[in-house]
């Protein structure tokens, strides 16, 4: 049996669906879908050297990898690599492959700290351990059951406050950018990010296809957005990908507001799962979720190697 790496062919859906099969397989608490794959790839930032890779034996696809630099970041040389191996064909070599691969490629362009994310578990930690890299961060994926779980009862947003959607912001979608914008400056993570380009949050976020407009709900004070909680799904599960708040108007309830009605709208459109992720230090977010119901359903350790 022979394991290779080769680059997705994007133009190619046995390779894209392939990469999204994995990837729900070993983490089937995030979306993702082959044409979503097919999409990034045709429009992520060109400064971000996107190059998903997948590994092969003997012609079938068994592992993936998420390689690329941290383009938006004012300090250069931060990098992903995200690994992702077939439960079923595990320790046929696929996973050291892909991460020489995606070392060298990387290392190529100038990176000189690498970033991943690795399941918290002792095979994963130690195969990262291995390699170099230490534990810096934690993160929590979180799992609501939409079908029979029970949601918070609506209730009507205060004097001055109206609920949207997304579809009331297509025609101009610039405030919600800037509230994205701000919100994420203040996500816990190792890497800053300087989140100025209008036309790629574009092209990456609001015209992605797994994104739903109709699910996404946003806060607004006096004709302001404030809050909002963004959706993304395949047709059977929702993901909220992002929820926050400006920091003038936090502590009102705006998010949590918002987050309830998308979540309520996302079990009347017949949706059965709600996932979302967060840093194991967003108290705030954390209790958030926990009042609607999630529970915590697997937890995944920021990996980081220098290559200084």
């Amino acid at each position: 049996m022979t394991v290779t790496v080769r680059d997705i062919r994007p133009e190619t859906p046995a390779d894209t669906d392939a990469f999204a099969r994995i990837r729900r397989r070993t983490l089937p608490y995030m979306i993702s879908t082959g044409a979503s794959l097919a999409y990034d790839l045709r429009h992520i930032h060109p400064d971000a050297h996107y190059r998903p890779l997948l590994a092969v034996e003997d012609g079938e696809p068994i592992g993936t990898a998420q390689v690329g630099l941290v383009y938006d970041s004012p300090e250069p040389g931060h990098a992903f690599l995200n690994v992702c191996v077939d439960p079923d064909r595990v320790g046929r070599g696929a996973g050291s492959l892909l991460v020489r691969t995606a070392e060298e490629f990387l290392r190529g362009l100038g990176a000189t700290r690498l970033h991943t994310w690795v399941p918290d578990a002792p095979a994963p930690r130690a195969f990262a351990e291995k390699r170099g890299y230490r534990p810096r961060r934690s993160a929590h994926f979180l799992r609501l059951d939409l079908a029979l779980g029970q949601l918070p009862p609506l209730q009507p947003p205060p004097p001055g406050v109206d609920l949207r959607t997304g579809t009331d912001f297509g025609d101009d979608p610039r405030p919600l950018f800037a509230l994205d914008a701000e919100t994420i400056e203040d996500e816990p993570s190792d890497v800053d990010r300087e989140f100025t380009d209008y036309e790629a949050w574009l092209k990456e976020t609001w015209n992605h296809p797994l994104l739903s407009r109709e699910l996404t709900s946003v806060t607004v004070v006096d004709g302001r957005p404030v809050a909002f909680s963004a959706a993304r799904t395949d047709g059977t599960r929702y993901g909220t990908v992002m929820t926050g708040t400006l920091r003038a108007y936090r502590g009102r309830g705006f998010a949590k507001l918002a987050k309830n009605h998308s979540l309520h709208r996302a079990r009347a459109a017949g949706l059965t799962e709600a996932f979302t992720g967060n840093d194991v230090g967003n108290g705030p977010m954390l209790a958030i979720n926990k009042w609607f119901g999630y529970e915590i359903c697997a937890t995944e350790v920021q990996y980081v190697r220098e290559l200084r």
